[in-house]
């Protein structure tokens, strides 16, 4: 296939209509081609039978409609829905569908390729980091999840119902890309989404977030899993340069350019001994006094050498009883796809590590299972953190 062709698949509206420009069309081919690819999932345009033939002749010889390649899908015992997917380069991440008993279907959408961050808690974080995606490897992944349902003979019918960008990455960090991907999801010539049913989960990049509420509206959640800058700083390095309080006021700004009333979602994730005493609860309470939020609880997922452990049933019902008697809704995420490796903080994929840091937690996990006592993570200094 020629590089020189110009890849649709992730182009927004704007970009869509310059192309036709571009080549001597009329903008409004680019609503007519948007509905091909989106609506129909069509990715051949002699498909196209409302463009002339000269037309589709043209796009033949100058574009193409290419998402990333399906290397492998896989469907858990409770229905979710896991793509292992080949983008440029050989490189593979993973998106999960979560289907609800509501006829919802919640796509986890992957940014980058591993992820540059390193939550200690995160298997996807121990893998290292490659690249970002681009735009079309971003919405190819909501157009490969719609197209696995066949098409679409009933428009008022979504297989995609929700999309949360909180796959493997952090889509702030891929910002010239994410951005343009979610504005296709709530186009009605793309995907058609409530700006309410497309949210971006961050680590918490502050300049970003400021710069995502001037450029589009959608939910934002931030992955918080800490209520003090000590306990945060070792769960989540990236609040050493963007601490707490200094996130929280972004997330006042952002919601201030909401046009609705609108609250923040909260990601929680409980580690046994870590983060998941009644301590915390209060402290969590305290520090999120006065934003409008729900906190999103998520036990953890574990994962080989991660040093961390999933608390009890009990407990998580405790910690969340103390959140509601302190005001606060507090929903459990429920846990899916644990048996294909598909539930929060699972997601992997196979990534050439430019950062060195999959490798380095190899050496630490031979070390470990030769016997020396080296912990895996730094979770011992962790508790001492919360403990302090």
């Amino acid at each position: 296939m020629s590089e020189t062709k110009t890849n649709l698949l992730g182009m927004t509206r704007t970009e869509m209509e310059a192309f036709f420009e571009s080549i001597g069309e009329k903008k409004f081919r680019a609503s007519q081609v948007m509905r091909w690819i989106h609506h129909m999932n069509v990715d051949q345009f002699d498909d196209m039978t409302n463009l002339g033939k000269k037309l589709r002749a043209r796009l033949n010889e100058t574009a193409e409609i290419r998402g990333p390649k399906v290397v492998l899908e896989d469907i858990s015992n409770d229905g979710t829905r896991k793509w292992v997917l080949e983008v440029g380069d050989g490189s593979h991440v993973e998106t999960v569908l979560i289907p609800a008993g509501d006829n919802r279907r919640t796509l986890c959408v992957s940014s980058q390729v591993g992820c540059s961050l390193d939550c200690s808690f995160c298997s996807t974080g121990k893998q290292g980091f490659q690249r970002n995606l681009t735009a079309a490897e971003i919405i190819g992944q909501v157009w490969i999840a719609q197209r696995s349902f066949g098409p679409r003979t009933d428009t008022t019918q979504r297989p995609v119902t929700n999309v949360v960008m909180m796959g493997m990455g952090e889509p702030l960090m891929n910002y010239d890309n994410a951005v343009p991907a979610m504005k296709l999801m709530l186009d009605d010539y793309g995907y058609g989404l409530s700006k309410r049913r497309v949210t971006l989960s961050t680590s918490g990049l502050v300049p970003q977030i400021d710069r995502m509420g001037d450029e589009i509206d959608v939910s934002l959640a931030i992955s918080l899993h800490a209520p003090n800058d000590a306990l945060r700083n070792q769960l989540v390095p990236v609040n050493r340069k963007y601490n707490i309080q200094s996130l929280l006021e972004a997330c006042h700004r952002y919601l201030a350019k909401c046009d609705d009333k609108r609250t923040i979602t909260v990601e929680y994730t409980l580690i046994a001994g870590i983060n998941d005493q009644h301590e915390h609860a209060q402290e969590l309470a305290q520090v999120l006094n006065g934003l409008p939020c729900k906190i999103n609880l998520i036990p953890f997922n574990p994962f080989p050498n991660s040093g961390y452990e999933r608390p009890s049933r009990n407990q998580v019902m405790r910690f969340q009883q103390w959140l509601y008697e302190l005001g606060y809704i507090a929903p459990l995420r429920m846990t899916r796809g644990d048996d294909i490796d598909a539930a929060c903080g699972q997601l992997v994929g196979r990534v050439q590590d430019k950062t060195r840091r999959s490798e380095r937690y190899r050496k630490i996990e031979a070390v470990n299972i030769a016997g020396d006592p080296i912990p895996a993570t730094p979770a011992p200094e962790v508790r001492n953190a919360a403990e302090g």
